[in-house]
Formats: C-alpha cells, sequence, structure tokens
C-alpha cells in the first residue's frame, strides 16, 4: 500500500509515524490494533528503515529493498502468520533465536507477527525477555485485532496504535469491484478489513449467502412466517462452524441497518441469546428457529 493510499485511509497514524520517524524514536516493540491497513502500516515503517532512496522520513517503495520487503521477501523483515488458526510455541523459540543474530542486509531486523492473538500462551511468554530488553537492533510489530486479547504482559512492553475501520474508504473500494451501493455499504459494515472485503466480494459463496440473510431479514421485520421456512435455506450454506458464524454476523449486521425500527432491536436482543445457544453446541437450525419463534405478542 503506497503512502497516499495510507493518508487517505489512516492519516492520523501516518502523520504520528512520520513525527516518529524524523525525532529517529521509533520504538522496538508496538501493538497495532483494529487490522484495517496495520499490516500495510508495518510493512511500509519497515520499508522506511531500509530503503536506498528515502523522500524525506519515508520510503520511496520503488528501489529493491522496498520491492523485496513488500514481496515478503526482504532477508531482514519476517512475517509471522498462524498456521491451523495457531501461532506455536516452537515457532516463537525459533523467532527468538533469530533475535540475537545480525541482519544480513545490516544490523536491523524486523518481525511482523500477524494476528499475535493467535499465539500460544506460552509462545506468547517466549518473547517477554526480548521485547523488554533486545539484544539487537530489532523493531517487532504485533498485529491483533483487539488489544484485549493480547496477553496483559505483551501489551505493556508495547506501544499501542489502534487502526480504525474507514467506511468509506471500503465502500468505494467495493464500488469499483462492481458491487452495487447497497451491497457495498453491508460488506463494508460486515468486514474488519480492506483484504476481507475484498475476499468476500469476490466469493460466490459468501455473496449467496449475503443475499439469503438479507432475505431472511426482511422477512423477519416484515412478519412473515416465511423467516421460518428461511430457516433451512441458511442451514444449507453454513456447513460447518466458521460459515455459520459469517451468517449470524451477517444477521447482525442486517438487524443492526434497520436499527430504529422496535422489531430490529428486540431481534437483535433476541440474536444474542441464539448466538450463545449455538456456542453452547445447540444445532445451528435450532438456534436460528429459536431466535423466529421468540417473538413479542405484538408482532
Amino acid at each position: 500500500m503506497k503512502e497516499e493510499t495510507l493518508r487517505i485511509i489512516q492519516p492520523e497514524q501516518i502523520q504520528r509515524f512520520e513525527k516518529i520517524l524524523e525525532q529517529k524514536r521509533l520504538h522496538h516493540a508496538y501493538l497495532f490494533t483494529g487490522a484495517f491497513a496495520s499490516f500495510e502500516m508495518a510493512q511500509f515503517l519497515a520499508q522506511a528503515l531500509f530503503c536506498e532512496e528515502k523522500k524525506g522520513v519515508f520510503a520511496c517503495g520503488r528501489c529493491r529493498n522496498c520491492r523485496l520487503i513488500e514481496e515478503e521477501a526482504f532477508s531482514d523483515v519476517t512475517v509471522l502468520r498462524p498456521t491451523n488458526q495457531l501461532i506455536k510455541t516452537e515457532t516463537i523459540r525459533e523467532l527468538v533465536r533469530k533475535f540475537s543474530q545480525s541482519g544480513i542486509e545490516g544490523n536491523r531486523q524486523v518481525f511482523i507477527i500477524c494476528e499475535a492473538d493467535k499465539m500460544h500462551v506460552h509462545a506468547a511468554n517466549s518473547l517477554l525477555k526480548v521485547i523488554e530488553e533486545p539484544q539487537s537492533e530489532i523493531y517487532v510489530f504485533f498485529l491483533a485485532s483487539d488489544a484485549e486479547k493480547i496477553l496483559p504482559t505483551i501489551r505493556s512492553r508495547t506501544q499501542v496504535f489502534h487502526f480504525p475501520k474507514s467506511h468509506a474508504y471500503l465502500v468505494h473500494r467495493l464500488e469499483q469491484e462492481g458491487l452495487m451501493r447497497q451491497q457495498a455499504d453491508m460488506l463494508a459494515t460486515y468486514a474488519q478489513s480492506e483484504a476481507e472485503a475484498l475476499g468476500a466480494a469476490k466469493s460466490t459463496s459468501f455473496m449467496r449467502s449475503l443475499d439469503e440473510v438479507e432475505r431472511f431479514v426482511k422477512s423477519l421485520l416484515n412478519g412473515q412466517k416465511l423467516a421460518y421456512v428461511q430457516v433451512s435455506s441458511l442451514v444449507h450454506l453454513a456447513d460447518d462452524k466458521e460459515k455459520q458464524a459469517q451468517i449470524l454476523r451477517l444477521i447482525e449486521v442486517c438487524l443492526a441497518k434497520e436499527i430504529m425500527q422496535p422489531k430490529a432491536q428486540f431481534y437483535l436482543t433476541a440474536l444474542s441469546k441464539t448466538y450463545q445457544m449455538w456456542q453452547a453446541n445447540v444445532s445451528f437450525q435450532n438456534a436460528l428457529e429459536y431466535m423466529v419463534l421468540n417473538r413479542q405478542s405484538s408482532f
């Protein structure tokens, strides 16, 4: 992501880092929360550290080092992601061993840990000493959707920056991808990051789920008995836990769009109970049927 784009969607954060770099006060450990362009900002700062043709304090984005960092192929910038929804302790211990080594291109090293909230607790604890007392010039960026999901001991040793979602930017990007305004608005509300939004927009199964959920919620709010029948269609689309969670989130987004309606407020409350039932291993179908049938007598 280019500097110009970051200035549009995260103007406050890029201005803060511009001052930090000008003062040469880049901290060795950061926690980026919110997930909206946080990875791109971490990469951008890594480029600023290694760029061969800087523009002021920021990277040119075109030189060999900048291109390799963007492609995740630069030897002194390590990007770590979960495997099967987990960052294992051994993976972090291997990372810790790298901390004690000098960089290949120079003395600096950058480590970007994506979805850091998925580190095993022992893995996170393995990092405490090295981020508190680094033995070499290292910079660690922890990326997580929510700061509260990170161990307090890690959180207290980092500088925390929040990356709020830019709804307007997401709607614009989705419209560029060919979505109608209403679909783009709905998807921008649902997604936590640009990558998630664009991936969902290109997913036939996701867009089909969105259409079905919109019909389902419309039936709920219109007081139609059809909503009960439509439960089976939603169940058919959600054959695993991930897709079921996706549909529950889509129902929440659709109802929230109509929050001024008393029925929408009622069903949002019912949805909370539905979610709890589902998490307690009540079948997805039974949980949804509970929400449909649990209606106020005045409806």
